[in-house]
């Protein structure tokens, strides 16, 4: 897992010598997915690349340094623990609504000794209304968790005018930009160009959304989640 990760690592400028670290989250999050579902990803050589070296791509072309990212729904870690680690001056906000994935978080901090982590044990909706958290981070991402209609409404509250919002998705979702677009217009945020990237030693292609935020976000904003996904 290892070398499979510094190798790609390399690919996208980033720093190889990181790839022992993000080796052993990979082992640890194994390890504990024989007791718990974190992922269905279950190859260590998969885990290198379809996880690790995707979430990677974020770092690799965006510079997080110095900077507050918040991972909205980050389940297992993904994308933000792979950014703290990769970028140990980016204070790095982990967000999920489940303790016991947050438990498992906590031990990789611990594990791998990184004091630029946050845990937030909240719901997005909830802690996109907290007066402490509202616009406070330079970038929000999320990885593929819901439709970007949605994500949206979760994710741009918490960013700043002028902070960018990273949505992961594939290749095939511009519709689903497009029905976005007035939601998140209202929202305060702007879609630029999509970033496309393969990741190193597959030759899957995966595409992220950032959406700029141009304009503070209503108060009404973000709506309770019935009402979310009602309508």
């Amino acid at each position: 897992m290892r070398a499979r990760i510094a190798a790609g690592l390399a690919r996208y400028g980033l720093d190889p010598g990181k790839a022992e670290a993000l080796a052993v989250y990979g082992a640890l999050l194994l390890e504990t997915n024989r007791v718990m579902n974190l992922t269905a990803i279950t190859d260590p050589a998969d885990v290198a690349t379809l996880h690790m070296l995707d979430c990677a791509a974020l770092p690799a072309h965006w510079d997080l340094r110095g900077r507050r990212l918040i991972d909205v729904g980050t389940g297992a870690g993904f994308p933000g623990l792979v950014a703290a680690i990769l970028v140990p001056d980016c204070a790095v906000t982990l967000l999920d609504p489940l303790e016991k994935r947050l438990g498992f978080i906590r031990s990789v901090i611990e594990t791998l000794g990184l004091p630029n982590v946050s845990l937030l044990h909240a719901r997005g909706e909830d802690g996109g209304r907290d007066p402490a958290l509202r616009e406070a981070f330079d970038f929000a991402a999320a990885r593929a968790v819901a439709d970007l209609t949605v994500l949206g409404e979760l994710c741009l509250p918490f960013v700043r005018v002028g902070g960018r919002f990273l949505a992961m998705k594939t290749v095939d979702s511009q519709g689903e930009l497009d029905a976005a677009r007035p939601l998140l217009g209202q929202l305060g945020g702007r879609p630029e160009a999509p970033v496309d990237y393969t990741i190193p030693s597959t030759q899957v292609t995966h595409r992220v959304w950032p959406i700029t935020k141009v304009a503070p976000t209503p108060v009404n904003f973000p709506r309770r989640w019935s009402k979310i996904r009602k309508k």
